[in-house]
């Protein structure tokens, strides 16, 4: 078995790598070719042309291992961006972006669950209330990918824009709140109401605890790791080992691991020493080894032959056009009311409406948690990658009408 899990990571690692860099070629996030790859390598095509090959290198029996190593990856991976996620900044910009941010969350979100009336009776699961299918679908629409879109600006030297600096903000913001309401929408589902009532009061309790007396902890304990000569690996084992408490505290809430590990990674102070160090270490292997793992794995759940027929694919149709149109749209709006021209306002909408890997992570909960059919998974992970490849092409053509300078 572990013959199996390490041939199947290297296979994963190298069609990662390569489809990465074809589509970074092409002004795409590598992350694109990374989820495209992972796809590949599922039913959708390997399995569906070379079935005897996808059984050697994706047996049945590797797959919950495949789980395991692409739920560590992830809860890592939320601790990195919690990690890059400036308090700061937000508090000095939340007069004027929380109109927006909350614009692009609220809008797509009601157009999500509008739309969950008439998807329930063909693509919810059976036993699943239509409350908790909305309310997941209206999440699923709202969430914007931070670290894409910080991978995006930066790769074309806008981060440091009016622009940029506006984006990133709103998109922290955004992300926050999204994260709150799917741990709300997955405290609904895993409990009775009783239970979920208790979650969610838990939930603010731990999110209350650590914005206060954890952050202050938190402060201190790094004030002095920052203070000492060399940051080696005892450090890092400490910091690992806070993130993995915090992500066993979220879990036994009732609420997923990653959260846990977001919320600890967003107080560490942004600019001190062991965030930089911690970050150093762990972003190459996170990056490298787990995540194409995660994108494998939710390969090997994306099936495109269950959209089959032209209706599934009107279906899907919608599903984009409601996202843009909520996303896109919600925060054009905004934006334009806030001040903005429309030009920029628009920009900022394409950005928004960036989901990349953010979007997977939350699908594979819903799908874990059987809010959602693999039909209907295969279809938001098709929206989550037509979305994410729409920003590119239309920034750029943005960019030629002019370019934004920095602030």
């Amino acid at each position: 078995m572990l013959l199996n899990v390490l041939m199947a990571l290297t296979v994963i690692m190298i069609t990662a790598r390569v489809l990465g860099a074809i589509f970074a070629r092409l002004h795409q996030p590598a992350v694109i070719g990374e989820v495209v790859g992972g796809i590949l390598l599922g039913p959708s095509l390997l399995g569906r042309l070379w079935p005897e090959a996808a059984a050697v290198l994706f047996p049945a029996e590797a797959a919950p291992f495949l789980g395991v190593i692409s739920q560590l990856g992830v809860i890592l991976y939320m601790f990195l961006v919690g990690l890059e996620l400036d308090l700061h900044v937000l508090r000095s910009r939340v007069a004027f972006t929380l109109a927006i941010s909350i614009a692009s969350i609220v809008v797509p979100f009601a157009l999500g669950a509008g739309l969950a009336t008439l998807l329930y009776e063909t693509l919810s699961p059976a036993g699943v209330a239509f409350t908790s299918f909305a309310l997941f679908l209206g999440v699923s629409m709202s969430i914007t990918a931070f670290p894409v879109l910080a991978r995006i600006l930066g790769d074309r030297g806008l981060q440091r824009t009016a622009m940029g600096i506006l984006a990133l903000t709103c998109a922290a913001i955004n992300d926050a709140v999204a994260w709150c309401l799917l741990a709300f929408v997955v405290s609904v589902t895993r409990a009775t109401p009783g239970a979920a009532a208790l979650t969610v009061a838990l939930t603010a309790v731990y999110v209350a605890l650590m914005l206060t007396v954890g952050r202050s902890v938190m402060a201190t304990a790094v004030a002095r790791l920052d203070s000492s000569p060399r940051i080696g690996e005892q450090s890092l084992a400490l910091v690992l080992a806070a993130v993995l408490l915090s992500a066993v505290a979220t879990e036994f809430i009732g609420i997923h691991a990653i959260f846990g590990a977001f919320l600890l990674g967003a107080i560490i102070p942004h600019e001190s020493r062991i965030a930089r160090h911690v970050t150093d270490r762990l972003a190459d292997i996170v990056r490298v080894m787990f995540l194409p793992a995660f994108f494998a794995f939710t390969g090997l759940r994306t099936e495109i032959g269950l959209v089959r027929t032209v209706d599934d694919w009107l279906i899907c149709g919608l599903i984009i056009a409601v996202a843009t149109v909520g996303k896109l749209g919600g925060t054009a709006l905004a934006s334009r009311l806030a001040g903005l021209n429309w030009r920029d306002s628009a920009a900022l909408g394409v950005l928004m409406n960036t989901r990349g890997l953010v979007e997977l992570i939350v699908l594979n909960i819903g799908l874990d948690l059987g809010m959602i059919t693999p039909r209907l998974f295969t279809m938001l992970v098709i929206m989550a990658l037509v979305t994410t490849m729409m920003t590119s092409p239309i920034l750029s053509a943005l960019l030629k009408a002019r370019p934004w300078a920095e602030p």
